[in-house]
């Protein structure tokens, strides 16, 4: 996925703007975030290319995305891909800070691929940094928009690496709110889970556990293939 482009059955991603290019994790959460019959509005924090806002649109005709990415170059590209394609009119691309920004709504479905590590060590380059590591957006930023935004009864798709996945749990935790569904993701079955994407919400109780593995010796499983099919060109 190193190209500027990134084509999908429905859609077209151009990434070459974006610090954060599309990527199998990114994909299998917006293939697999449950679209529950509530949801009408989605807010999609930190849309990078807008892959997740195009993913959720092409699943479910009748919601109403709003699209915020801090990074200018980030948020003219994803308005590009999304004029580009058949969802132009449910997808709202805004260039603001999450934290700052004015919304007029709350969100039944909060979805975020947001920055992974707080402790790695830092790259060459300024934007990547920013969209790779918790440097201006931390868990408890992320959390205070959130409680912020979030309709009640309303869940929030995160994605995160496992050890950043439980410091996030336990945030959410201590201020009272729940992880009630997690997909586990493996890149093989011999291989520990390097991903998880949790359902989190203040008021929905449980704890169902599925599990995804990408691939099986150099093919894509059935189980991913299955996932993926609705998007992706050669499956």
């Amino acid at each position: 996925m190193s190209n500027n482009y990134f084509q999908f059955k429905q859609f077209l991603v151009k990434q070459d703007k974006s610090a954060m290019r599309v990527s199998t994790d990114a994909c299998i959460q917006g293939a697999w975030t449950p679209i529950e019959p509530v949801v009408k509005h989605v807010l999609d924090i930190g849309t990078g290319t807008g892959l997740l806002s195009l993913m959720l649109a092409q699943r479910n005709d009748s919601i109403i995305i709003d699209a915020i990415e801090l990074d200018e170059h980030a948020a003219d590209e994803a308005k590009e891909n999304v004029a580009a394609s058949p969802f132009h009119d449910r997808i709202n691309i805004t260039q603001a800070d999450i934290r700052e920004v004015t919304l007029d709504k709350q969100y039944d479905l909060i979805i975020c691929n947001p920055p992974f590590f707080r402790d790695s060590l830092l790259g060459p380059t300024t934007n990547r940094n920013t969209a790779r590591h918790a440097l201006s957006f931390s868990y408890a930023d992320m959390f205070g928009v959130l409680e912020k935004f979030l309709a009640n009864g309303g869940y929030a798709s995160i994605l995160l690496p496992p050890v950043e996945h439980e410091q996030w749990e336990k945030l959410l935790q201590t201020n009272g709110w729940n992880v009630f569904h997690r997909l586990h993701v493996r890149p093989r079955s011999s291989n520990d889970v390097n991903r998880v994407v949790g359902l989190c919400s203040p008021n929905k109780i449980g704890n169902t556990i599925e599990e995804v593995v990408i691939y099986e010796d150099k093919d894509y499983t059935q189980q991913f293939s299955a996932l993926l099919r609705p998007y992706y060109l050669k499956l």
